[in-house]
């Protein structure tokens, strides 16, 4: 059943950003014929803010059911403030909650989480680890995961994986970007030709000078490769310029970027942090590491460079593990849910 539906979210263009929930949503339920609102796209946040309000009210004779993307912090505010008026207008809403954040976030505002979450038809989380930690708030919370265009990456499969390792993130603390050149020293000695790629966009707290000071004091300069934001459209090749993807990250839930390099094969080393654990499996598809141990990561990567047959075995997981997120098994959920929803029945 085709149902009208304004989806509420982040909707601002960026060629180098992973699409959220909504934006990816949009075009593909309009391509099947549903009628769809969406907002926001406007560039400051306050006028973003007012014309989520806005639309939800003004346009409530046009849509039967919302979907509210969810995130801790500020972010938060608007999505309470958009969910007060979508109950104004007796319109039944999903929820999606993002970022490894967000459990922290809400042991300190207990009751309003729960107030918010419990006012949804429906509230679904990309993650097992989300799914988890949120429980305390709502108890039938739907794990539907990030999803992925998977026609986009190319597979290849890692036979004989060579020290091409390849860093993709926004350069900000909490996924602690100067642990990357660590590990390439550390990596040196027994590999002299190990090249390390760290594409993202400059979040200006200081982590990018830390990560480019660091690599001149462990002398590893020349093999560090910084060309800054990637086009969406073109991660996929850089991604297949490497054969060993690190996550060097703090604070996780289950990103896109770890998704995007399964799709496309790499050997995945990653720090076994927040949701990292639901989303990957040590020595099946990933090898997972604790975070912020330069040594345990450089032994990980040294592994899948000389353990006959580990890389093969962890691309080929990896790549299965990408096909269950594909829009081809998501998009189906979906629809089911937000036709549910609208329709006053539990999923």
């Amino acid at each position: 059943m085709k149902t009208s539906v304004l989806l509420i979210g982040n909707f601002l263009s960026s060629p180098s950003a992973s699409f959220g929930v909504c934006q990816s949503l949009a075009p593909r339920l309009a391509a099947l014929g549903w009628p769809v609102l969406t907002s926001s796209a406007r560039a400051g946040r306050l006028a973003r803010v007012a014309d989520m309000i806005s639309t939800a009210w003004s346009r409530r004779s046009q849509y039967e059911v919302a979907h509210v993307d969810v995130y801790s912090g500020p972010a938060f505010l608007w999505a309470e403030a958009v969910c007060w008026v979508l109950r104004r207008a007796r319109k039944p809403f999903l929820l999606t909650l993002h970022g490894g954040n967000l459990p922290a976030f809400a042991r300190g505002r207990t009751s309003r989480v729960r107030s918010l979450l419990r006012s949804a038809a429906v509230v679904t989380t990309p993650s097992g680890y989300l799914r988890d930690q949120m429980r305390p708030y709502r108890d039938d919370l739907r794990l539907v995961p990030n999803p992925l265009d998977l026609s986009a990456y190319s597979f290849h499969l890692r036979e004989r994986p060579q020290p091409r390792i390849i860093w993709l993130r926004a350069f900000h603390q909490i996924y602690n970007p100067a642990l990357a050149p660590k590990v390439l020293a550390a990596l040196s000695q027994k590999f002299p030709d190990a090249r390390l790629t760290m594409i993202g966009p400059d979040k200006r707290d200081g982590s990018l000078k830390l990560t480019t000071r660091i690599a001149g004091e462990l002398g590893v300069t020349g093999r560090l490769t910084l060309p800054g934001v990637v086009p969406k459209f073109n991660v996929p090749e850089s991604l297949n310029r490497a054969d060993v993807f690190l996550n060097t990250s703090n604070v996780d839930n289950a990103p896109v970027s770890i998704l995007e390099a399964m799709a496309c094969g790499l050997c995945i080393v990653s720090t076994n942090i927040g949701g990292i654990p639901h989303l990957l499996e040590d020595g099946k598809d990933a090898l997972l590491v604790p975070p912020n141990d330069p040594d345990a990561m450089a032994a990980a990567v040294r592994r899948i460079l000389t353990e006959p047959g580990l890389g093969r075995s962890l691309s080929l997981h990896a790549r299965a593990k990408a096909e269950e997120s594909d829009w081809s098994v998501l998009l189906p959920q979906w629809q089911t849910l937000l036709a549910s929803a609208a329709s006053g029945s539990r999923q």
